[in-house]
């Protein structure tokens, strides 16, 4: 086994230590789409860091999870629902919405205008600004 592959076993294993008090706070719904009955799997809000940290990571569905992987495939009319998570107590939920907006306000102007609506704390904002997602 290479070591790179074991330490994205080691990763993988310490994210899921996370699952079930991830799956608790978020009442088994996605974190940013609030979708529900669907399968959930746990995503890192970048920067990541060294060892997996639960305040880091959120529960998403697999069709966030695979547009957030995928920068080319974002539909910008899905996610229309960033005007309800990026309020989220939840630090690394509002803290992905609005680097999420930030991308999508480029070119959309419903995402700028929620952008100028958001309130942060001043490490949120350091933190949402610190993350380049595509």
């Amino acid at each position: 086994m290479s070591k790179g592959h074991a330490r994205h076993q080691e990763r993988h294993h310490g994210l899921s230590q996370f699952g079930k008090d991830l799956v608790r706070r978020c009442g088994s719904k996605c974190e940013l789409c609030d979708s529900h009955g669907v399968k959930l799997v746990v995503y890192e809000v970048p920067p990541i860091e060294p060892e997996p940290n639960y305040d880091h990571c959120i529960m998403i569905c697999e069709t966030c999870q695979g547009q957030l992987d995928r920068p080319k495939t974002i539909d910008p009319a899905y996610w229309r629902f960033l005007a309800t998570s990026m309020w989220s107590s939840v630090a690394p939920v509002k803290v992905i919405s609005v680097a999420l907006l930030r991308h999508l306000a480029k070119q959309q102007d419903w995402a700028d205008a929620l952008l100028e609506q958001v309130y942060m704390e001043e490490d949120e904002r350091a933190w949402s600004e610190d993350i380049d997602l595509f």
